[in-house]
């Protein structure tokens, strides 16, 4: 587990390491429930498996269809490992097709942007997380982004306006974003 600690934030998320335990634990359990055995061998891991850990998954865990193939997609990802070190011979995911529903999410329309961004709180915490939010719409970065975004990233860009400079966290790639949401007649 120490090992595992060494990596976050470098290699990986506090959060993806977190999926990966609970996947464990849901591996486990099914493994308890439908072999009665709290380990196998990785070469037992076959097509059948895979469909009865989906199966366990949807209905004693009670996942929706997406959180079980994000489950199913962990695991895969454990299996690859193995296929790559040679402890497996053949690939049980090579007929296993599990399909992700799209979700449809509803965008805010501007009037309701507007009601949250003059929304009044009596907690300043509240305040400053609806500020957050709205920010966050207007230039399209994540929470995380955001939270670490620093005054040196602000900087004038070669139109005269304020720019956000920034490096995603998630995908170390480089944003450069018109700050129009930063200029006093936004604010």
């Amino acid at each position: 587990m120490k090992d595992k600690l060494l990596y976050i934030g470098k290699e990986f998320e506090r959060s993806t390491l977190q999926r990966y335990e609970t996947c464990l634990m849901h591996v486990k359990d099914f493994m308890q429930l439908n072999y009665n055995v709290s380990d196998i061998s990785v070469a037992k891991i076959n097509f059948a498996f895979l469909v009865d850990f989906e199966y366990y998954l949807r209905s004693v865990r009670n996942c929706g269809n997406n959180s079980a193939i994000k489950y199913i997609k962990n695991l895969g990802k454990i299996v690859r490992i193995c296929l790559g070190n040679g402890w497996l011979a053949v690939d049980p995911y090579l007929n296993y097709k599990p399909k992700q529903n799209a979700v449809h999410r509803e965008v805010l329309t501007k009037e309701e942007l507007s009601r949250i961004k003059e929304k009044k709180f009596s907690m300043e915490r509240v305040g400053t997380v609806r500020d957050m939010f709205v920010f966050s719409c207007y230039t399209g970065l994540a929470y995380v982004d955001v939270c670490k975004l620093k005054r040196s990233e602000l900087v004038n860009g070669t139109d005269g306006n304020l720019w956000i400079y920034t490096s995603r966290k998630k995908t170390d790639t480089l944003s450069r974003i018109p700050c129009v949401a930063c200029s006093p007649v936004h604010n």
